[in-house]
């Protein structure tokens, strides 16, 4: 294992920029990801790490390092999938398939956490207990988190640990935020329901366009007028679907978007305000409504006690450590963070581009910075739990 040691750290930072760059070049979709699986698996047994095949995925994978002496457990999390993006990078290394791209940096987390696992494996005598390694699928759909699981992959971990890149953020900095971090995610899709008619004939339709019209309107009150200004939501209506033709009142619209919210509370409050609008605009309008609420992922909101340990653990290593503003994009860690303990760091990537963009990319001196950083924080972790008995 010596080539890989941060003893030699162009060595290892390059292994990682190789793993990274193949990854790249081979995106896979949400539940796809059977090739990248494979990678992975490979790259691991390579290095004699375990993979923990007790803990049935199909795509995605569970390995582990240390237990050689008992002792607690911890896990690491990176998450592998990628976007239905057409890649605009330029990069010599660009995605292979067509329409399909990391867009939003899982090739980074994933070689990241394979770097972390190369570097735990080096020191896994000296252990306090045993660091799961979560390769999770299926992120993007806000799916993956529930199928590990369910799979009992959470069994026995004290905490979780995890990170997203952070365009934003130079490289050597890491957002580190005690509680709410990133939004809970929920979509929704009403329609409506009219009578149709030629449009020079209003009067004998029931309009479900400007009963759609003034629904996009009525909910930008849930936000202005539910919810305090010291709180946070985003309502977004990003569809409407109605009509066929110029001169026809069209029967049905349908409307759908997001919501993003950051406390439970106000998650509940604004479900409830948007089905008592929705009803209330249909009454006043005459059209028949019905809403489905496509119920995502809760904030990602981090254990104070871990985030403490993480801030200690990057200033120790001599990086930068900032409390970075909420993001109110969704992440599927907020799952785990439902059973037990968990932190969730922004990682300071220099990137050219937000997430999602067709050009997005992230500086690869991140590479080692990320590894190092949750190598250090399950060591020390470990060593934390393993006192605490």
């Amino acid at each position: 294992m010596a080539e890989v040691s941060i003893n030699k750290p162009h060595i290892f930072q390059q292994k990682l920029v190789d793993i990274r760059r193949h990854l790249h070049q081979f995106p896979e979709l949400s539940h796809e990801e059977f090739e990248t699986t494979a990678f992975i698996r490979t790259t691991l047994e390579a290095a004699d790490i375990r993979i923990a095949s007790e803990f049935n995925l199909e795509t995605g994978l569970i390995a582990e390092v240390g237990g050689l002496h008992g002792g607690p457990v911890v896990a690491l999390r990176a998450d592998i999938d990628a976007l239905p993006i057409q890649e605009e990078t330029g990069l010599s290394f660009a995605s292979k398939y067509g329409g399909k791209m990391h867009a939003c940096g899982h090739d980074f987390h994933t070689a990241a956490l394979i770097g972390a696992a190369l570097l735990l494996k080096e020191r896994e005598h000296e252990l306090a207990g045993s660091v799961r390694l979560v390769f999770q699928p299926a992120e993007e759909k806000a799916a993956g988190a529930q199928k590990v699981i369910r799979a009992g992959a959470l069994k026995g971990v004290r905490a979780i640990y995890g990170m997203h890149n952070k365009p934003d953020l130079p490289v050597g900095t890491i957002g580190i935020r005690p509680g709410a971090l990133m939004a809970a995610a929920d979509g929704f899709l009403v329609e409506l329901e009219g009578v149709g008619s030629h449009a020079a004939v209003p009067e004998a339709s029931v309009d479900p366009v400007v009963a759609a019209a003034y629904l996009v309107t009525a909910l930008q009150s849930i936000v202005s007028r539910n919810v305090s200004p010291l709180e946070s939501a985003v309502v977004s209506v990003t569809r409407l679907h109605t009509g066929t033709a110029w001169n026809i009142i069209p029967e049905k619209a349908i409307l759908d978007g997001t919501v993003r919210t950051f406390d439970a509370e106000v998650r509940t409050r604004v479900k409830q305000r948007f089905s008592e609008i929705v009803t209330g605009i249909a009454s006043a309008y005459g059209v028949k409504a019905s809403l489905r609420w496509l119920q995502g992922p809760p904030s990602v909101h981090n254990d104070e006690a871990l985030a403490e340990a993480a801030g200690k653990v990057a200033k120790r290593l001599g990086f930068e450590v900032t409390t970075p503003t909420p993001s109110p994009a969704g992440e599927d860690f907020a799952f785990y963070q439902q059973d037990i303990p968990g932190f969730f760091a922004f990682m300071g990537t220099s990137g050219p581009r937000e997430w999602h963009h067709p050009a997005f990319d992230i500086d690869e001196r991140a590479l080692s910075v990320s590894a190092l950083f949750f190598t250090e924080l399950a060591v020390d972790e470990l060593n934390r739990f393993a006192a605490e008995g």
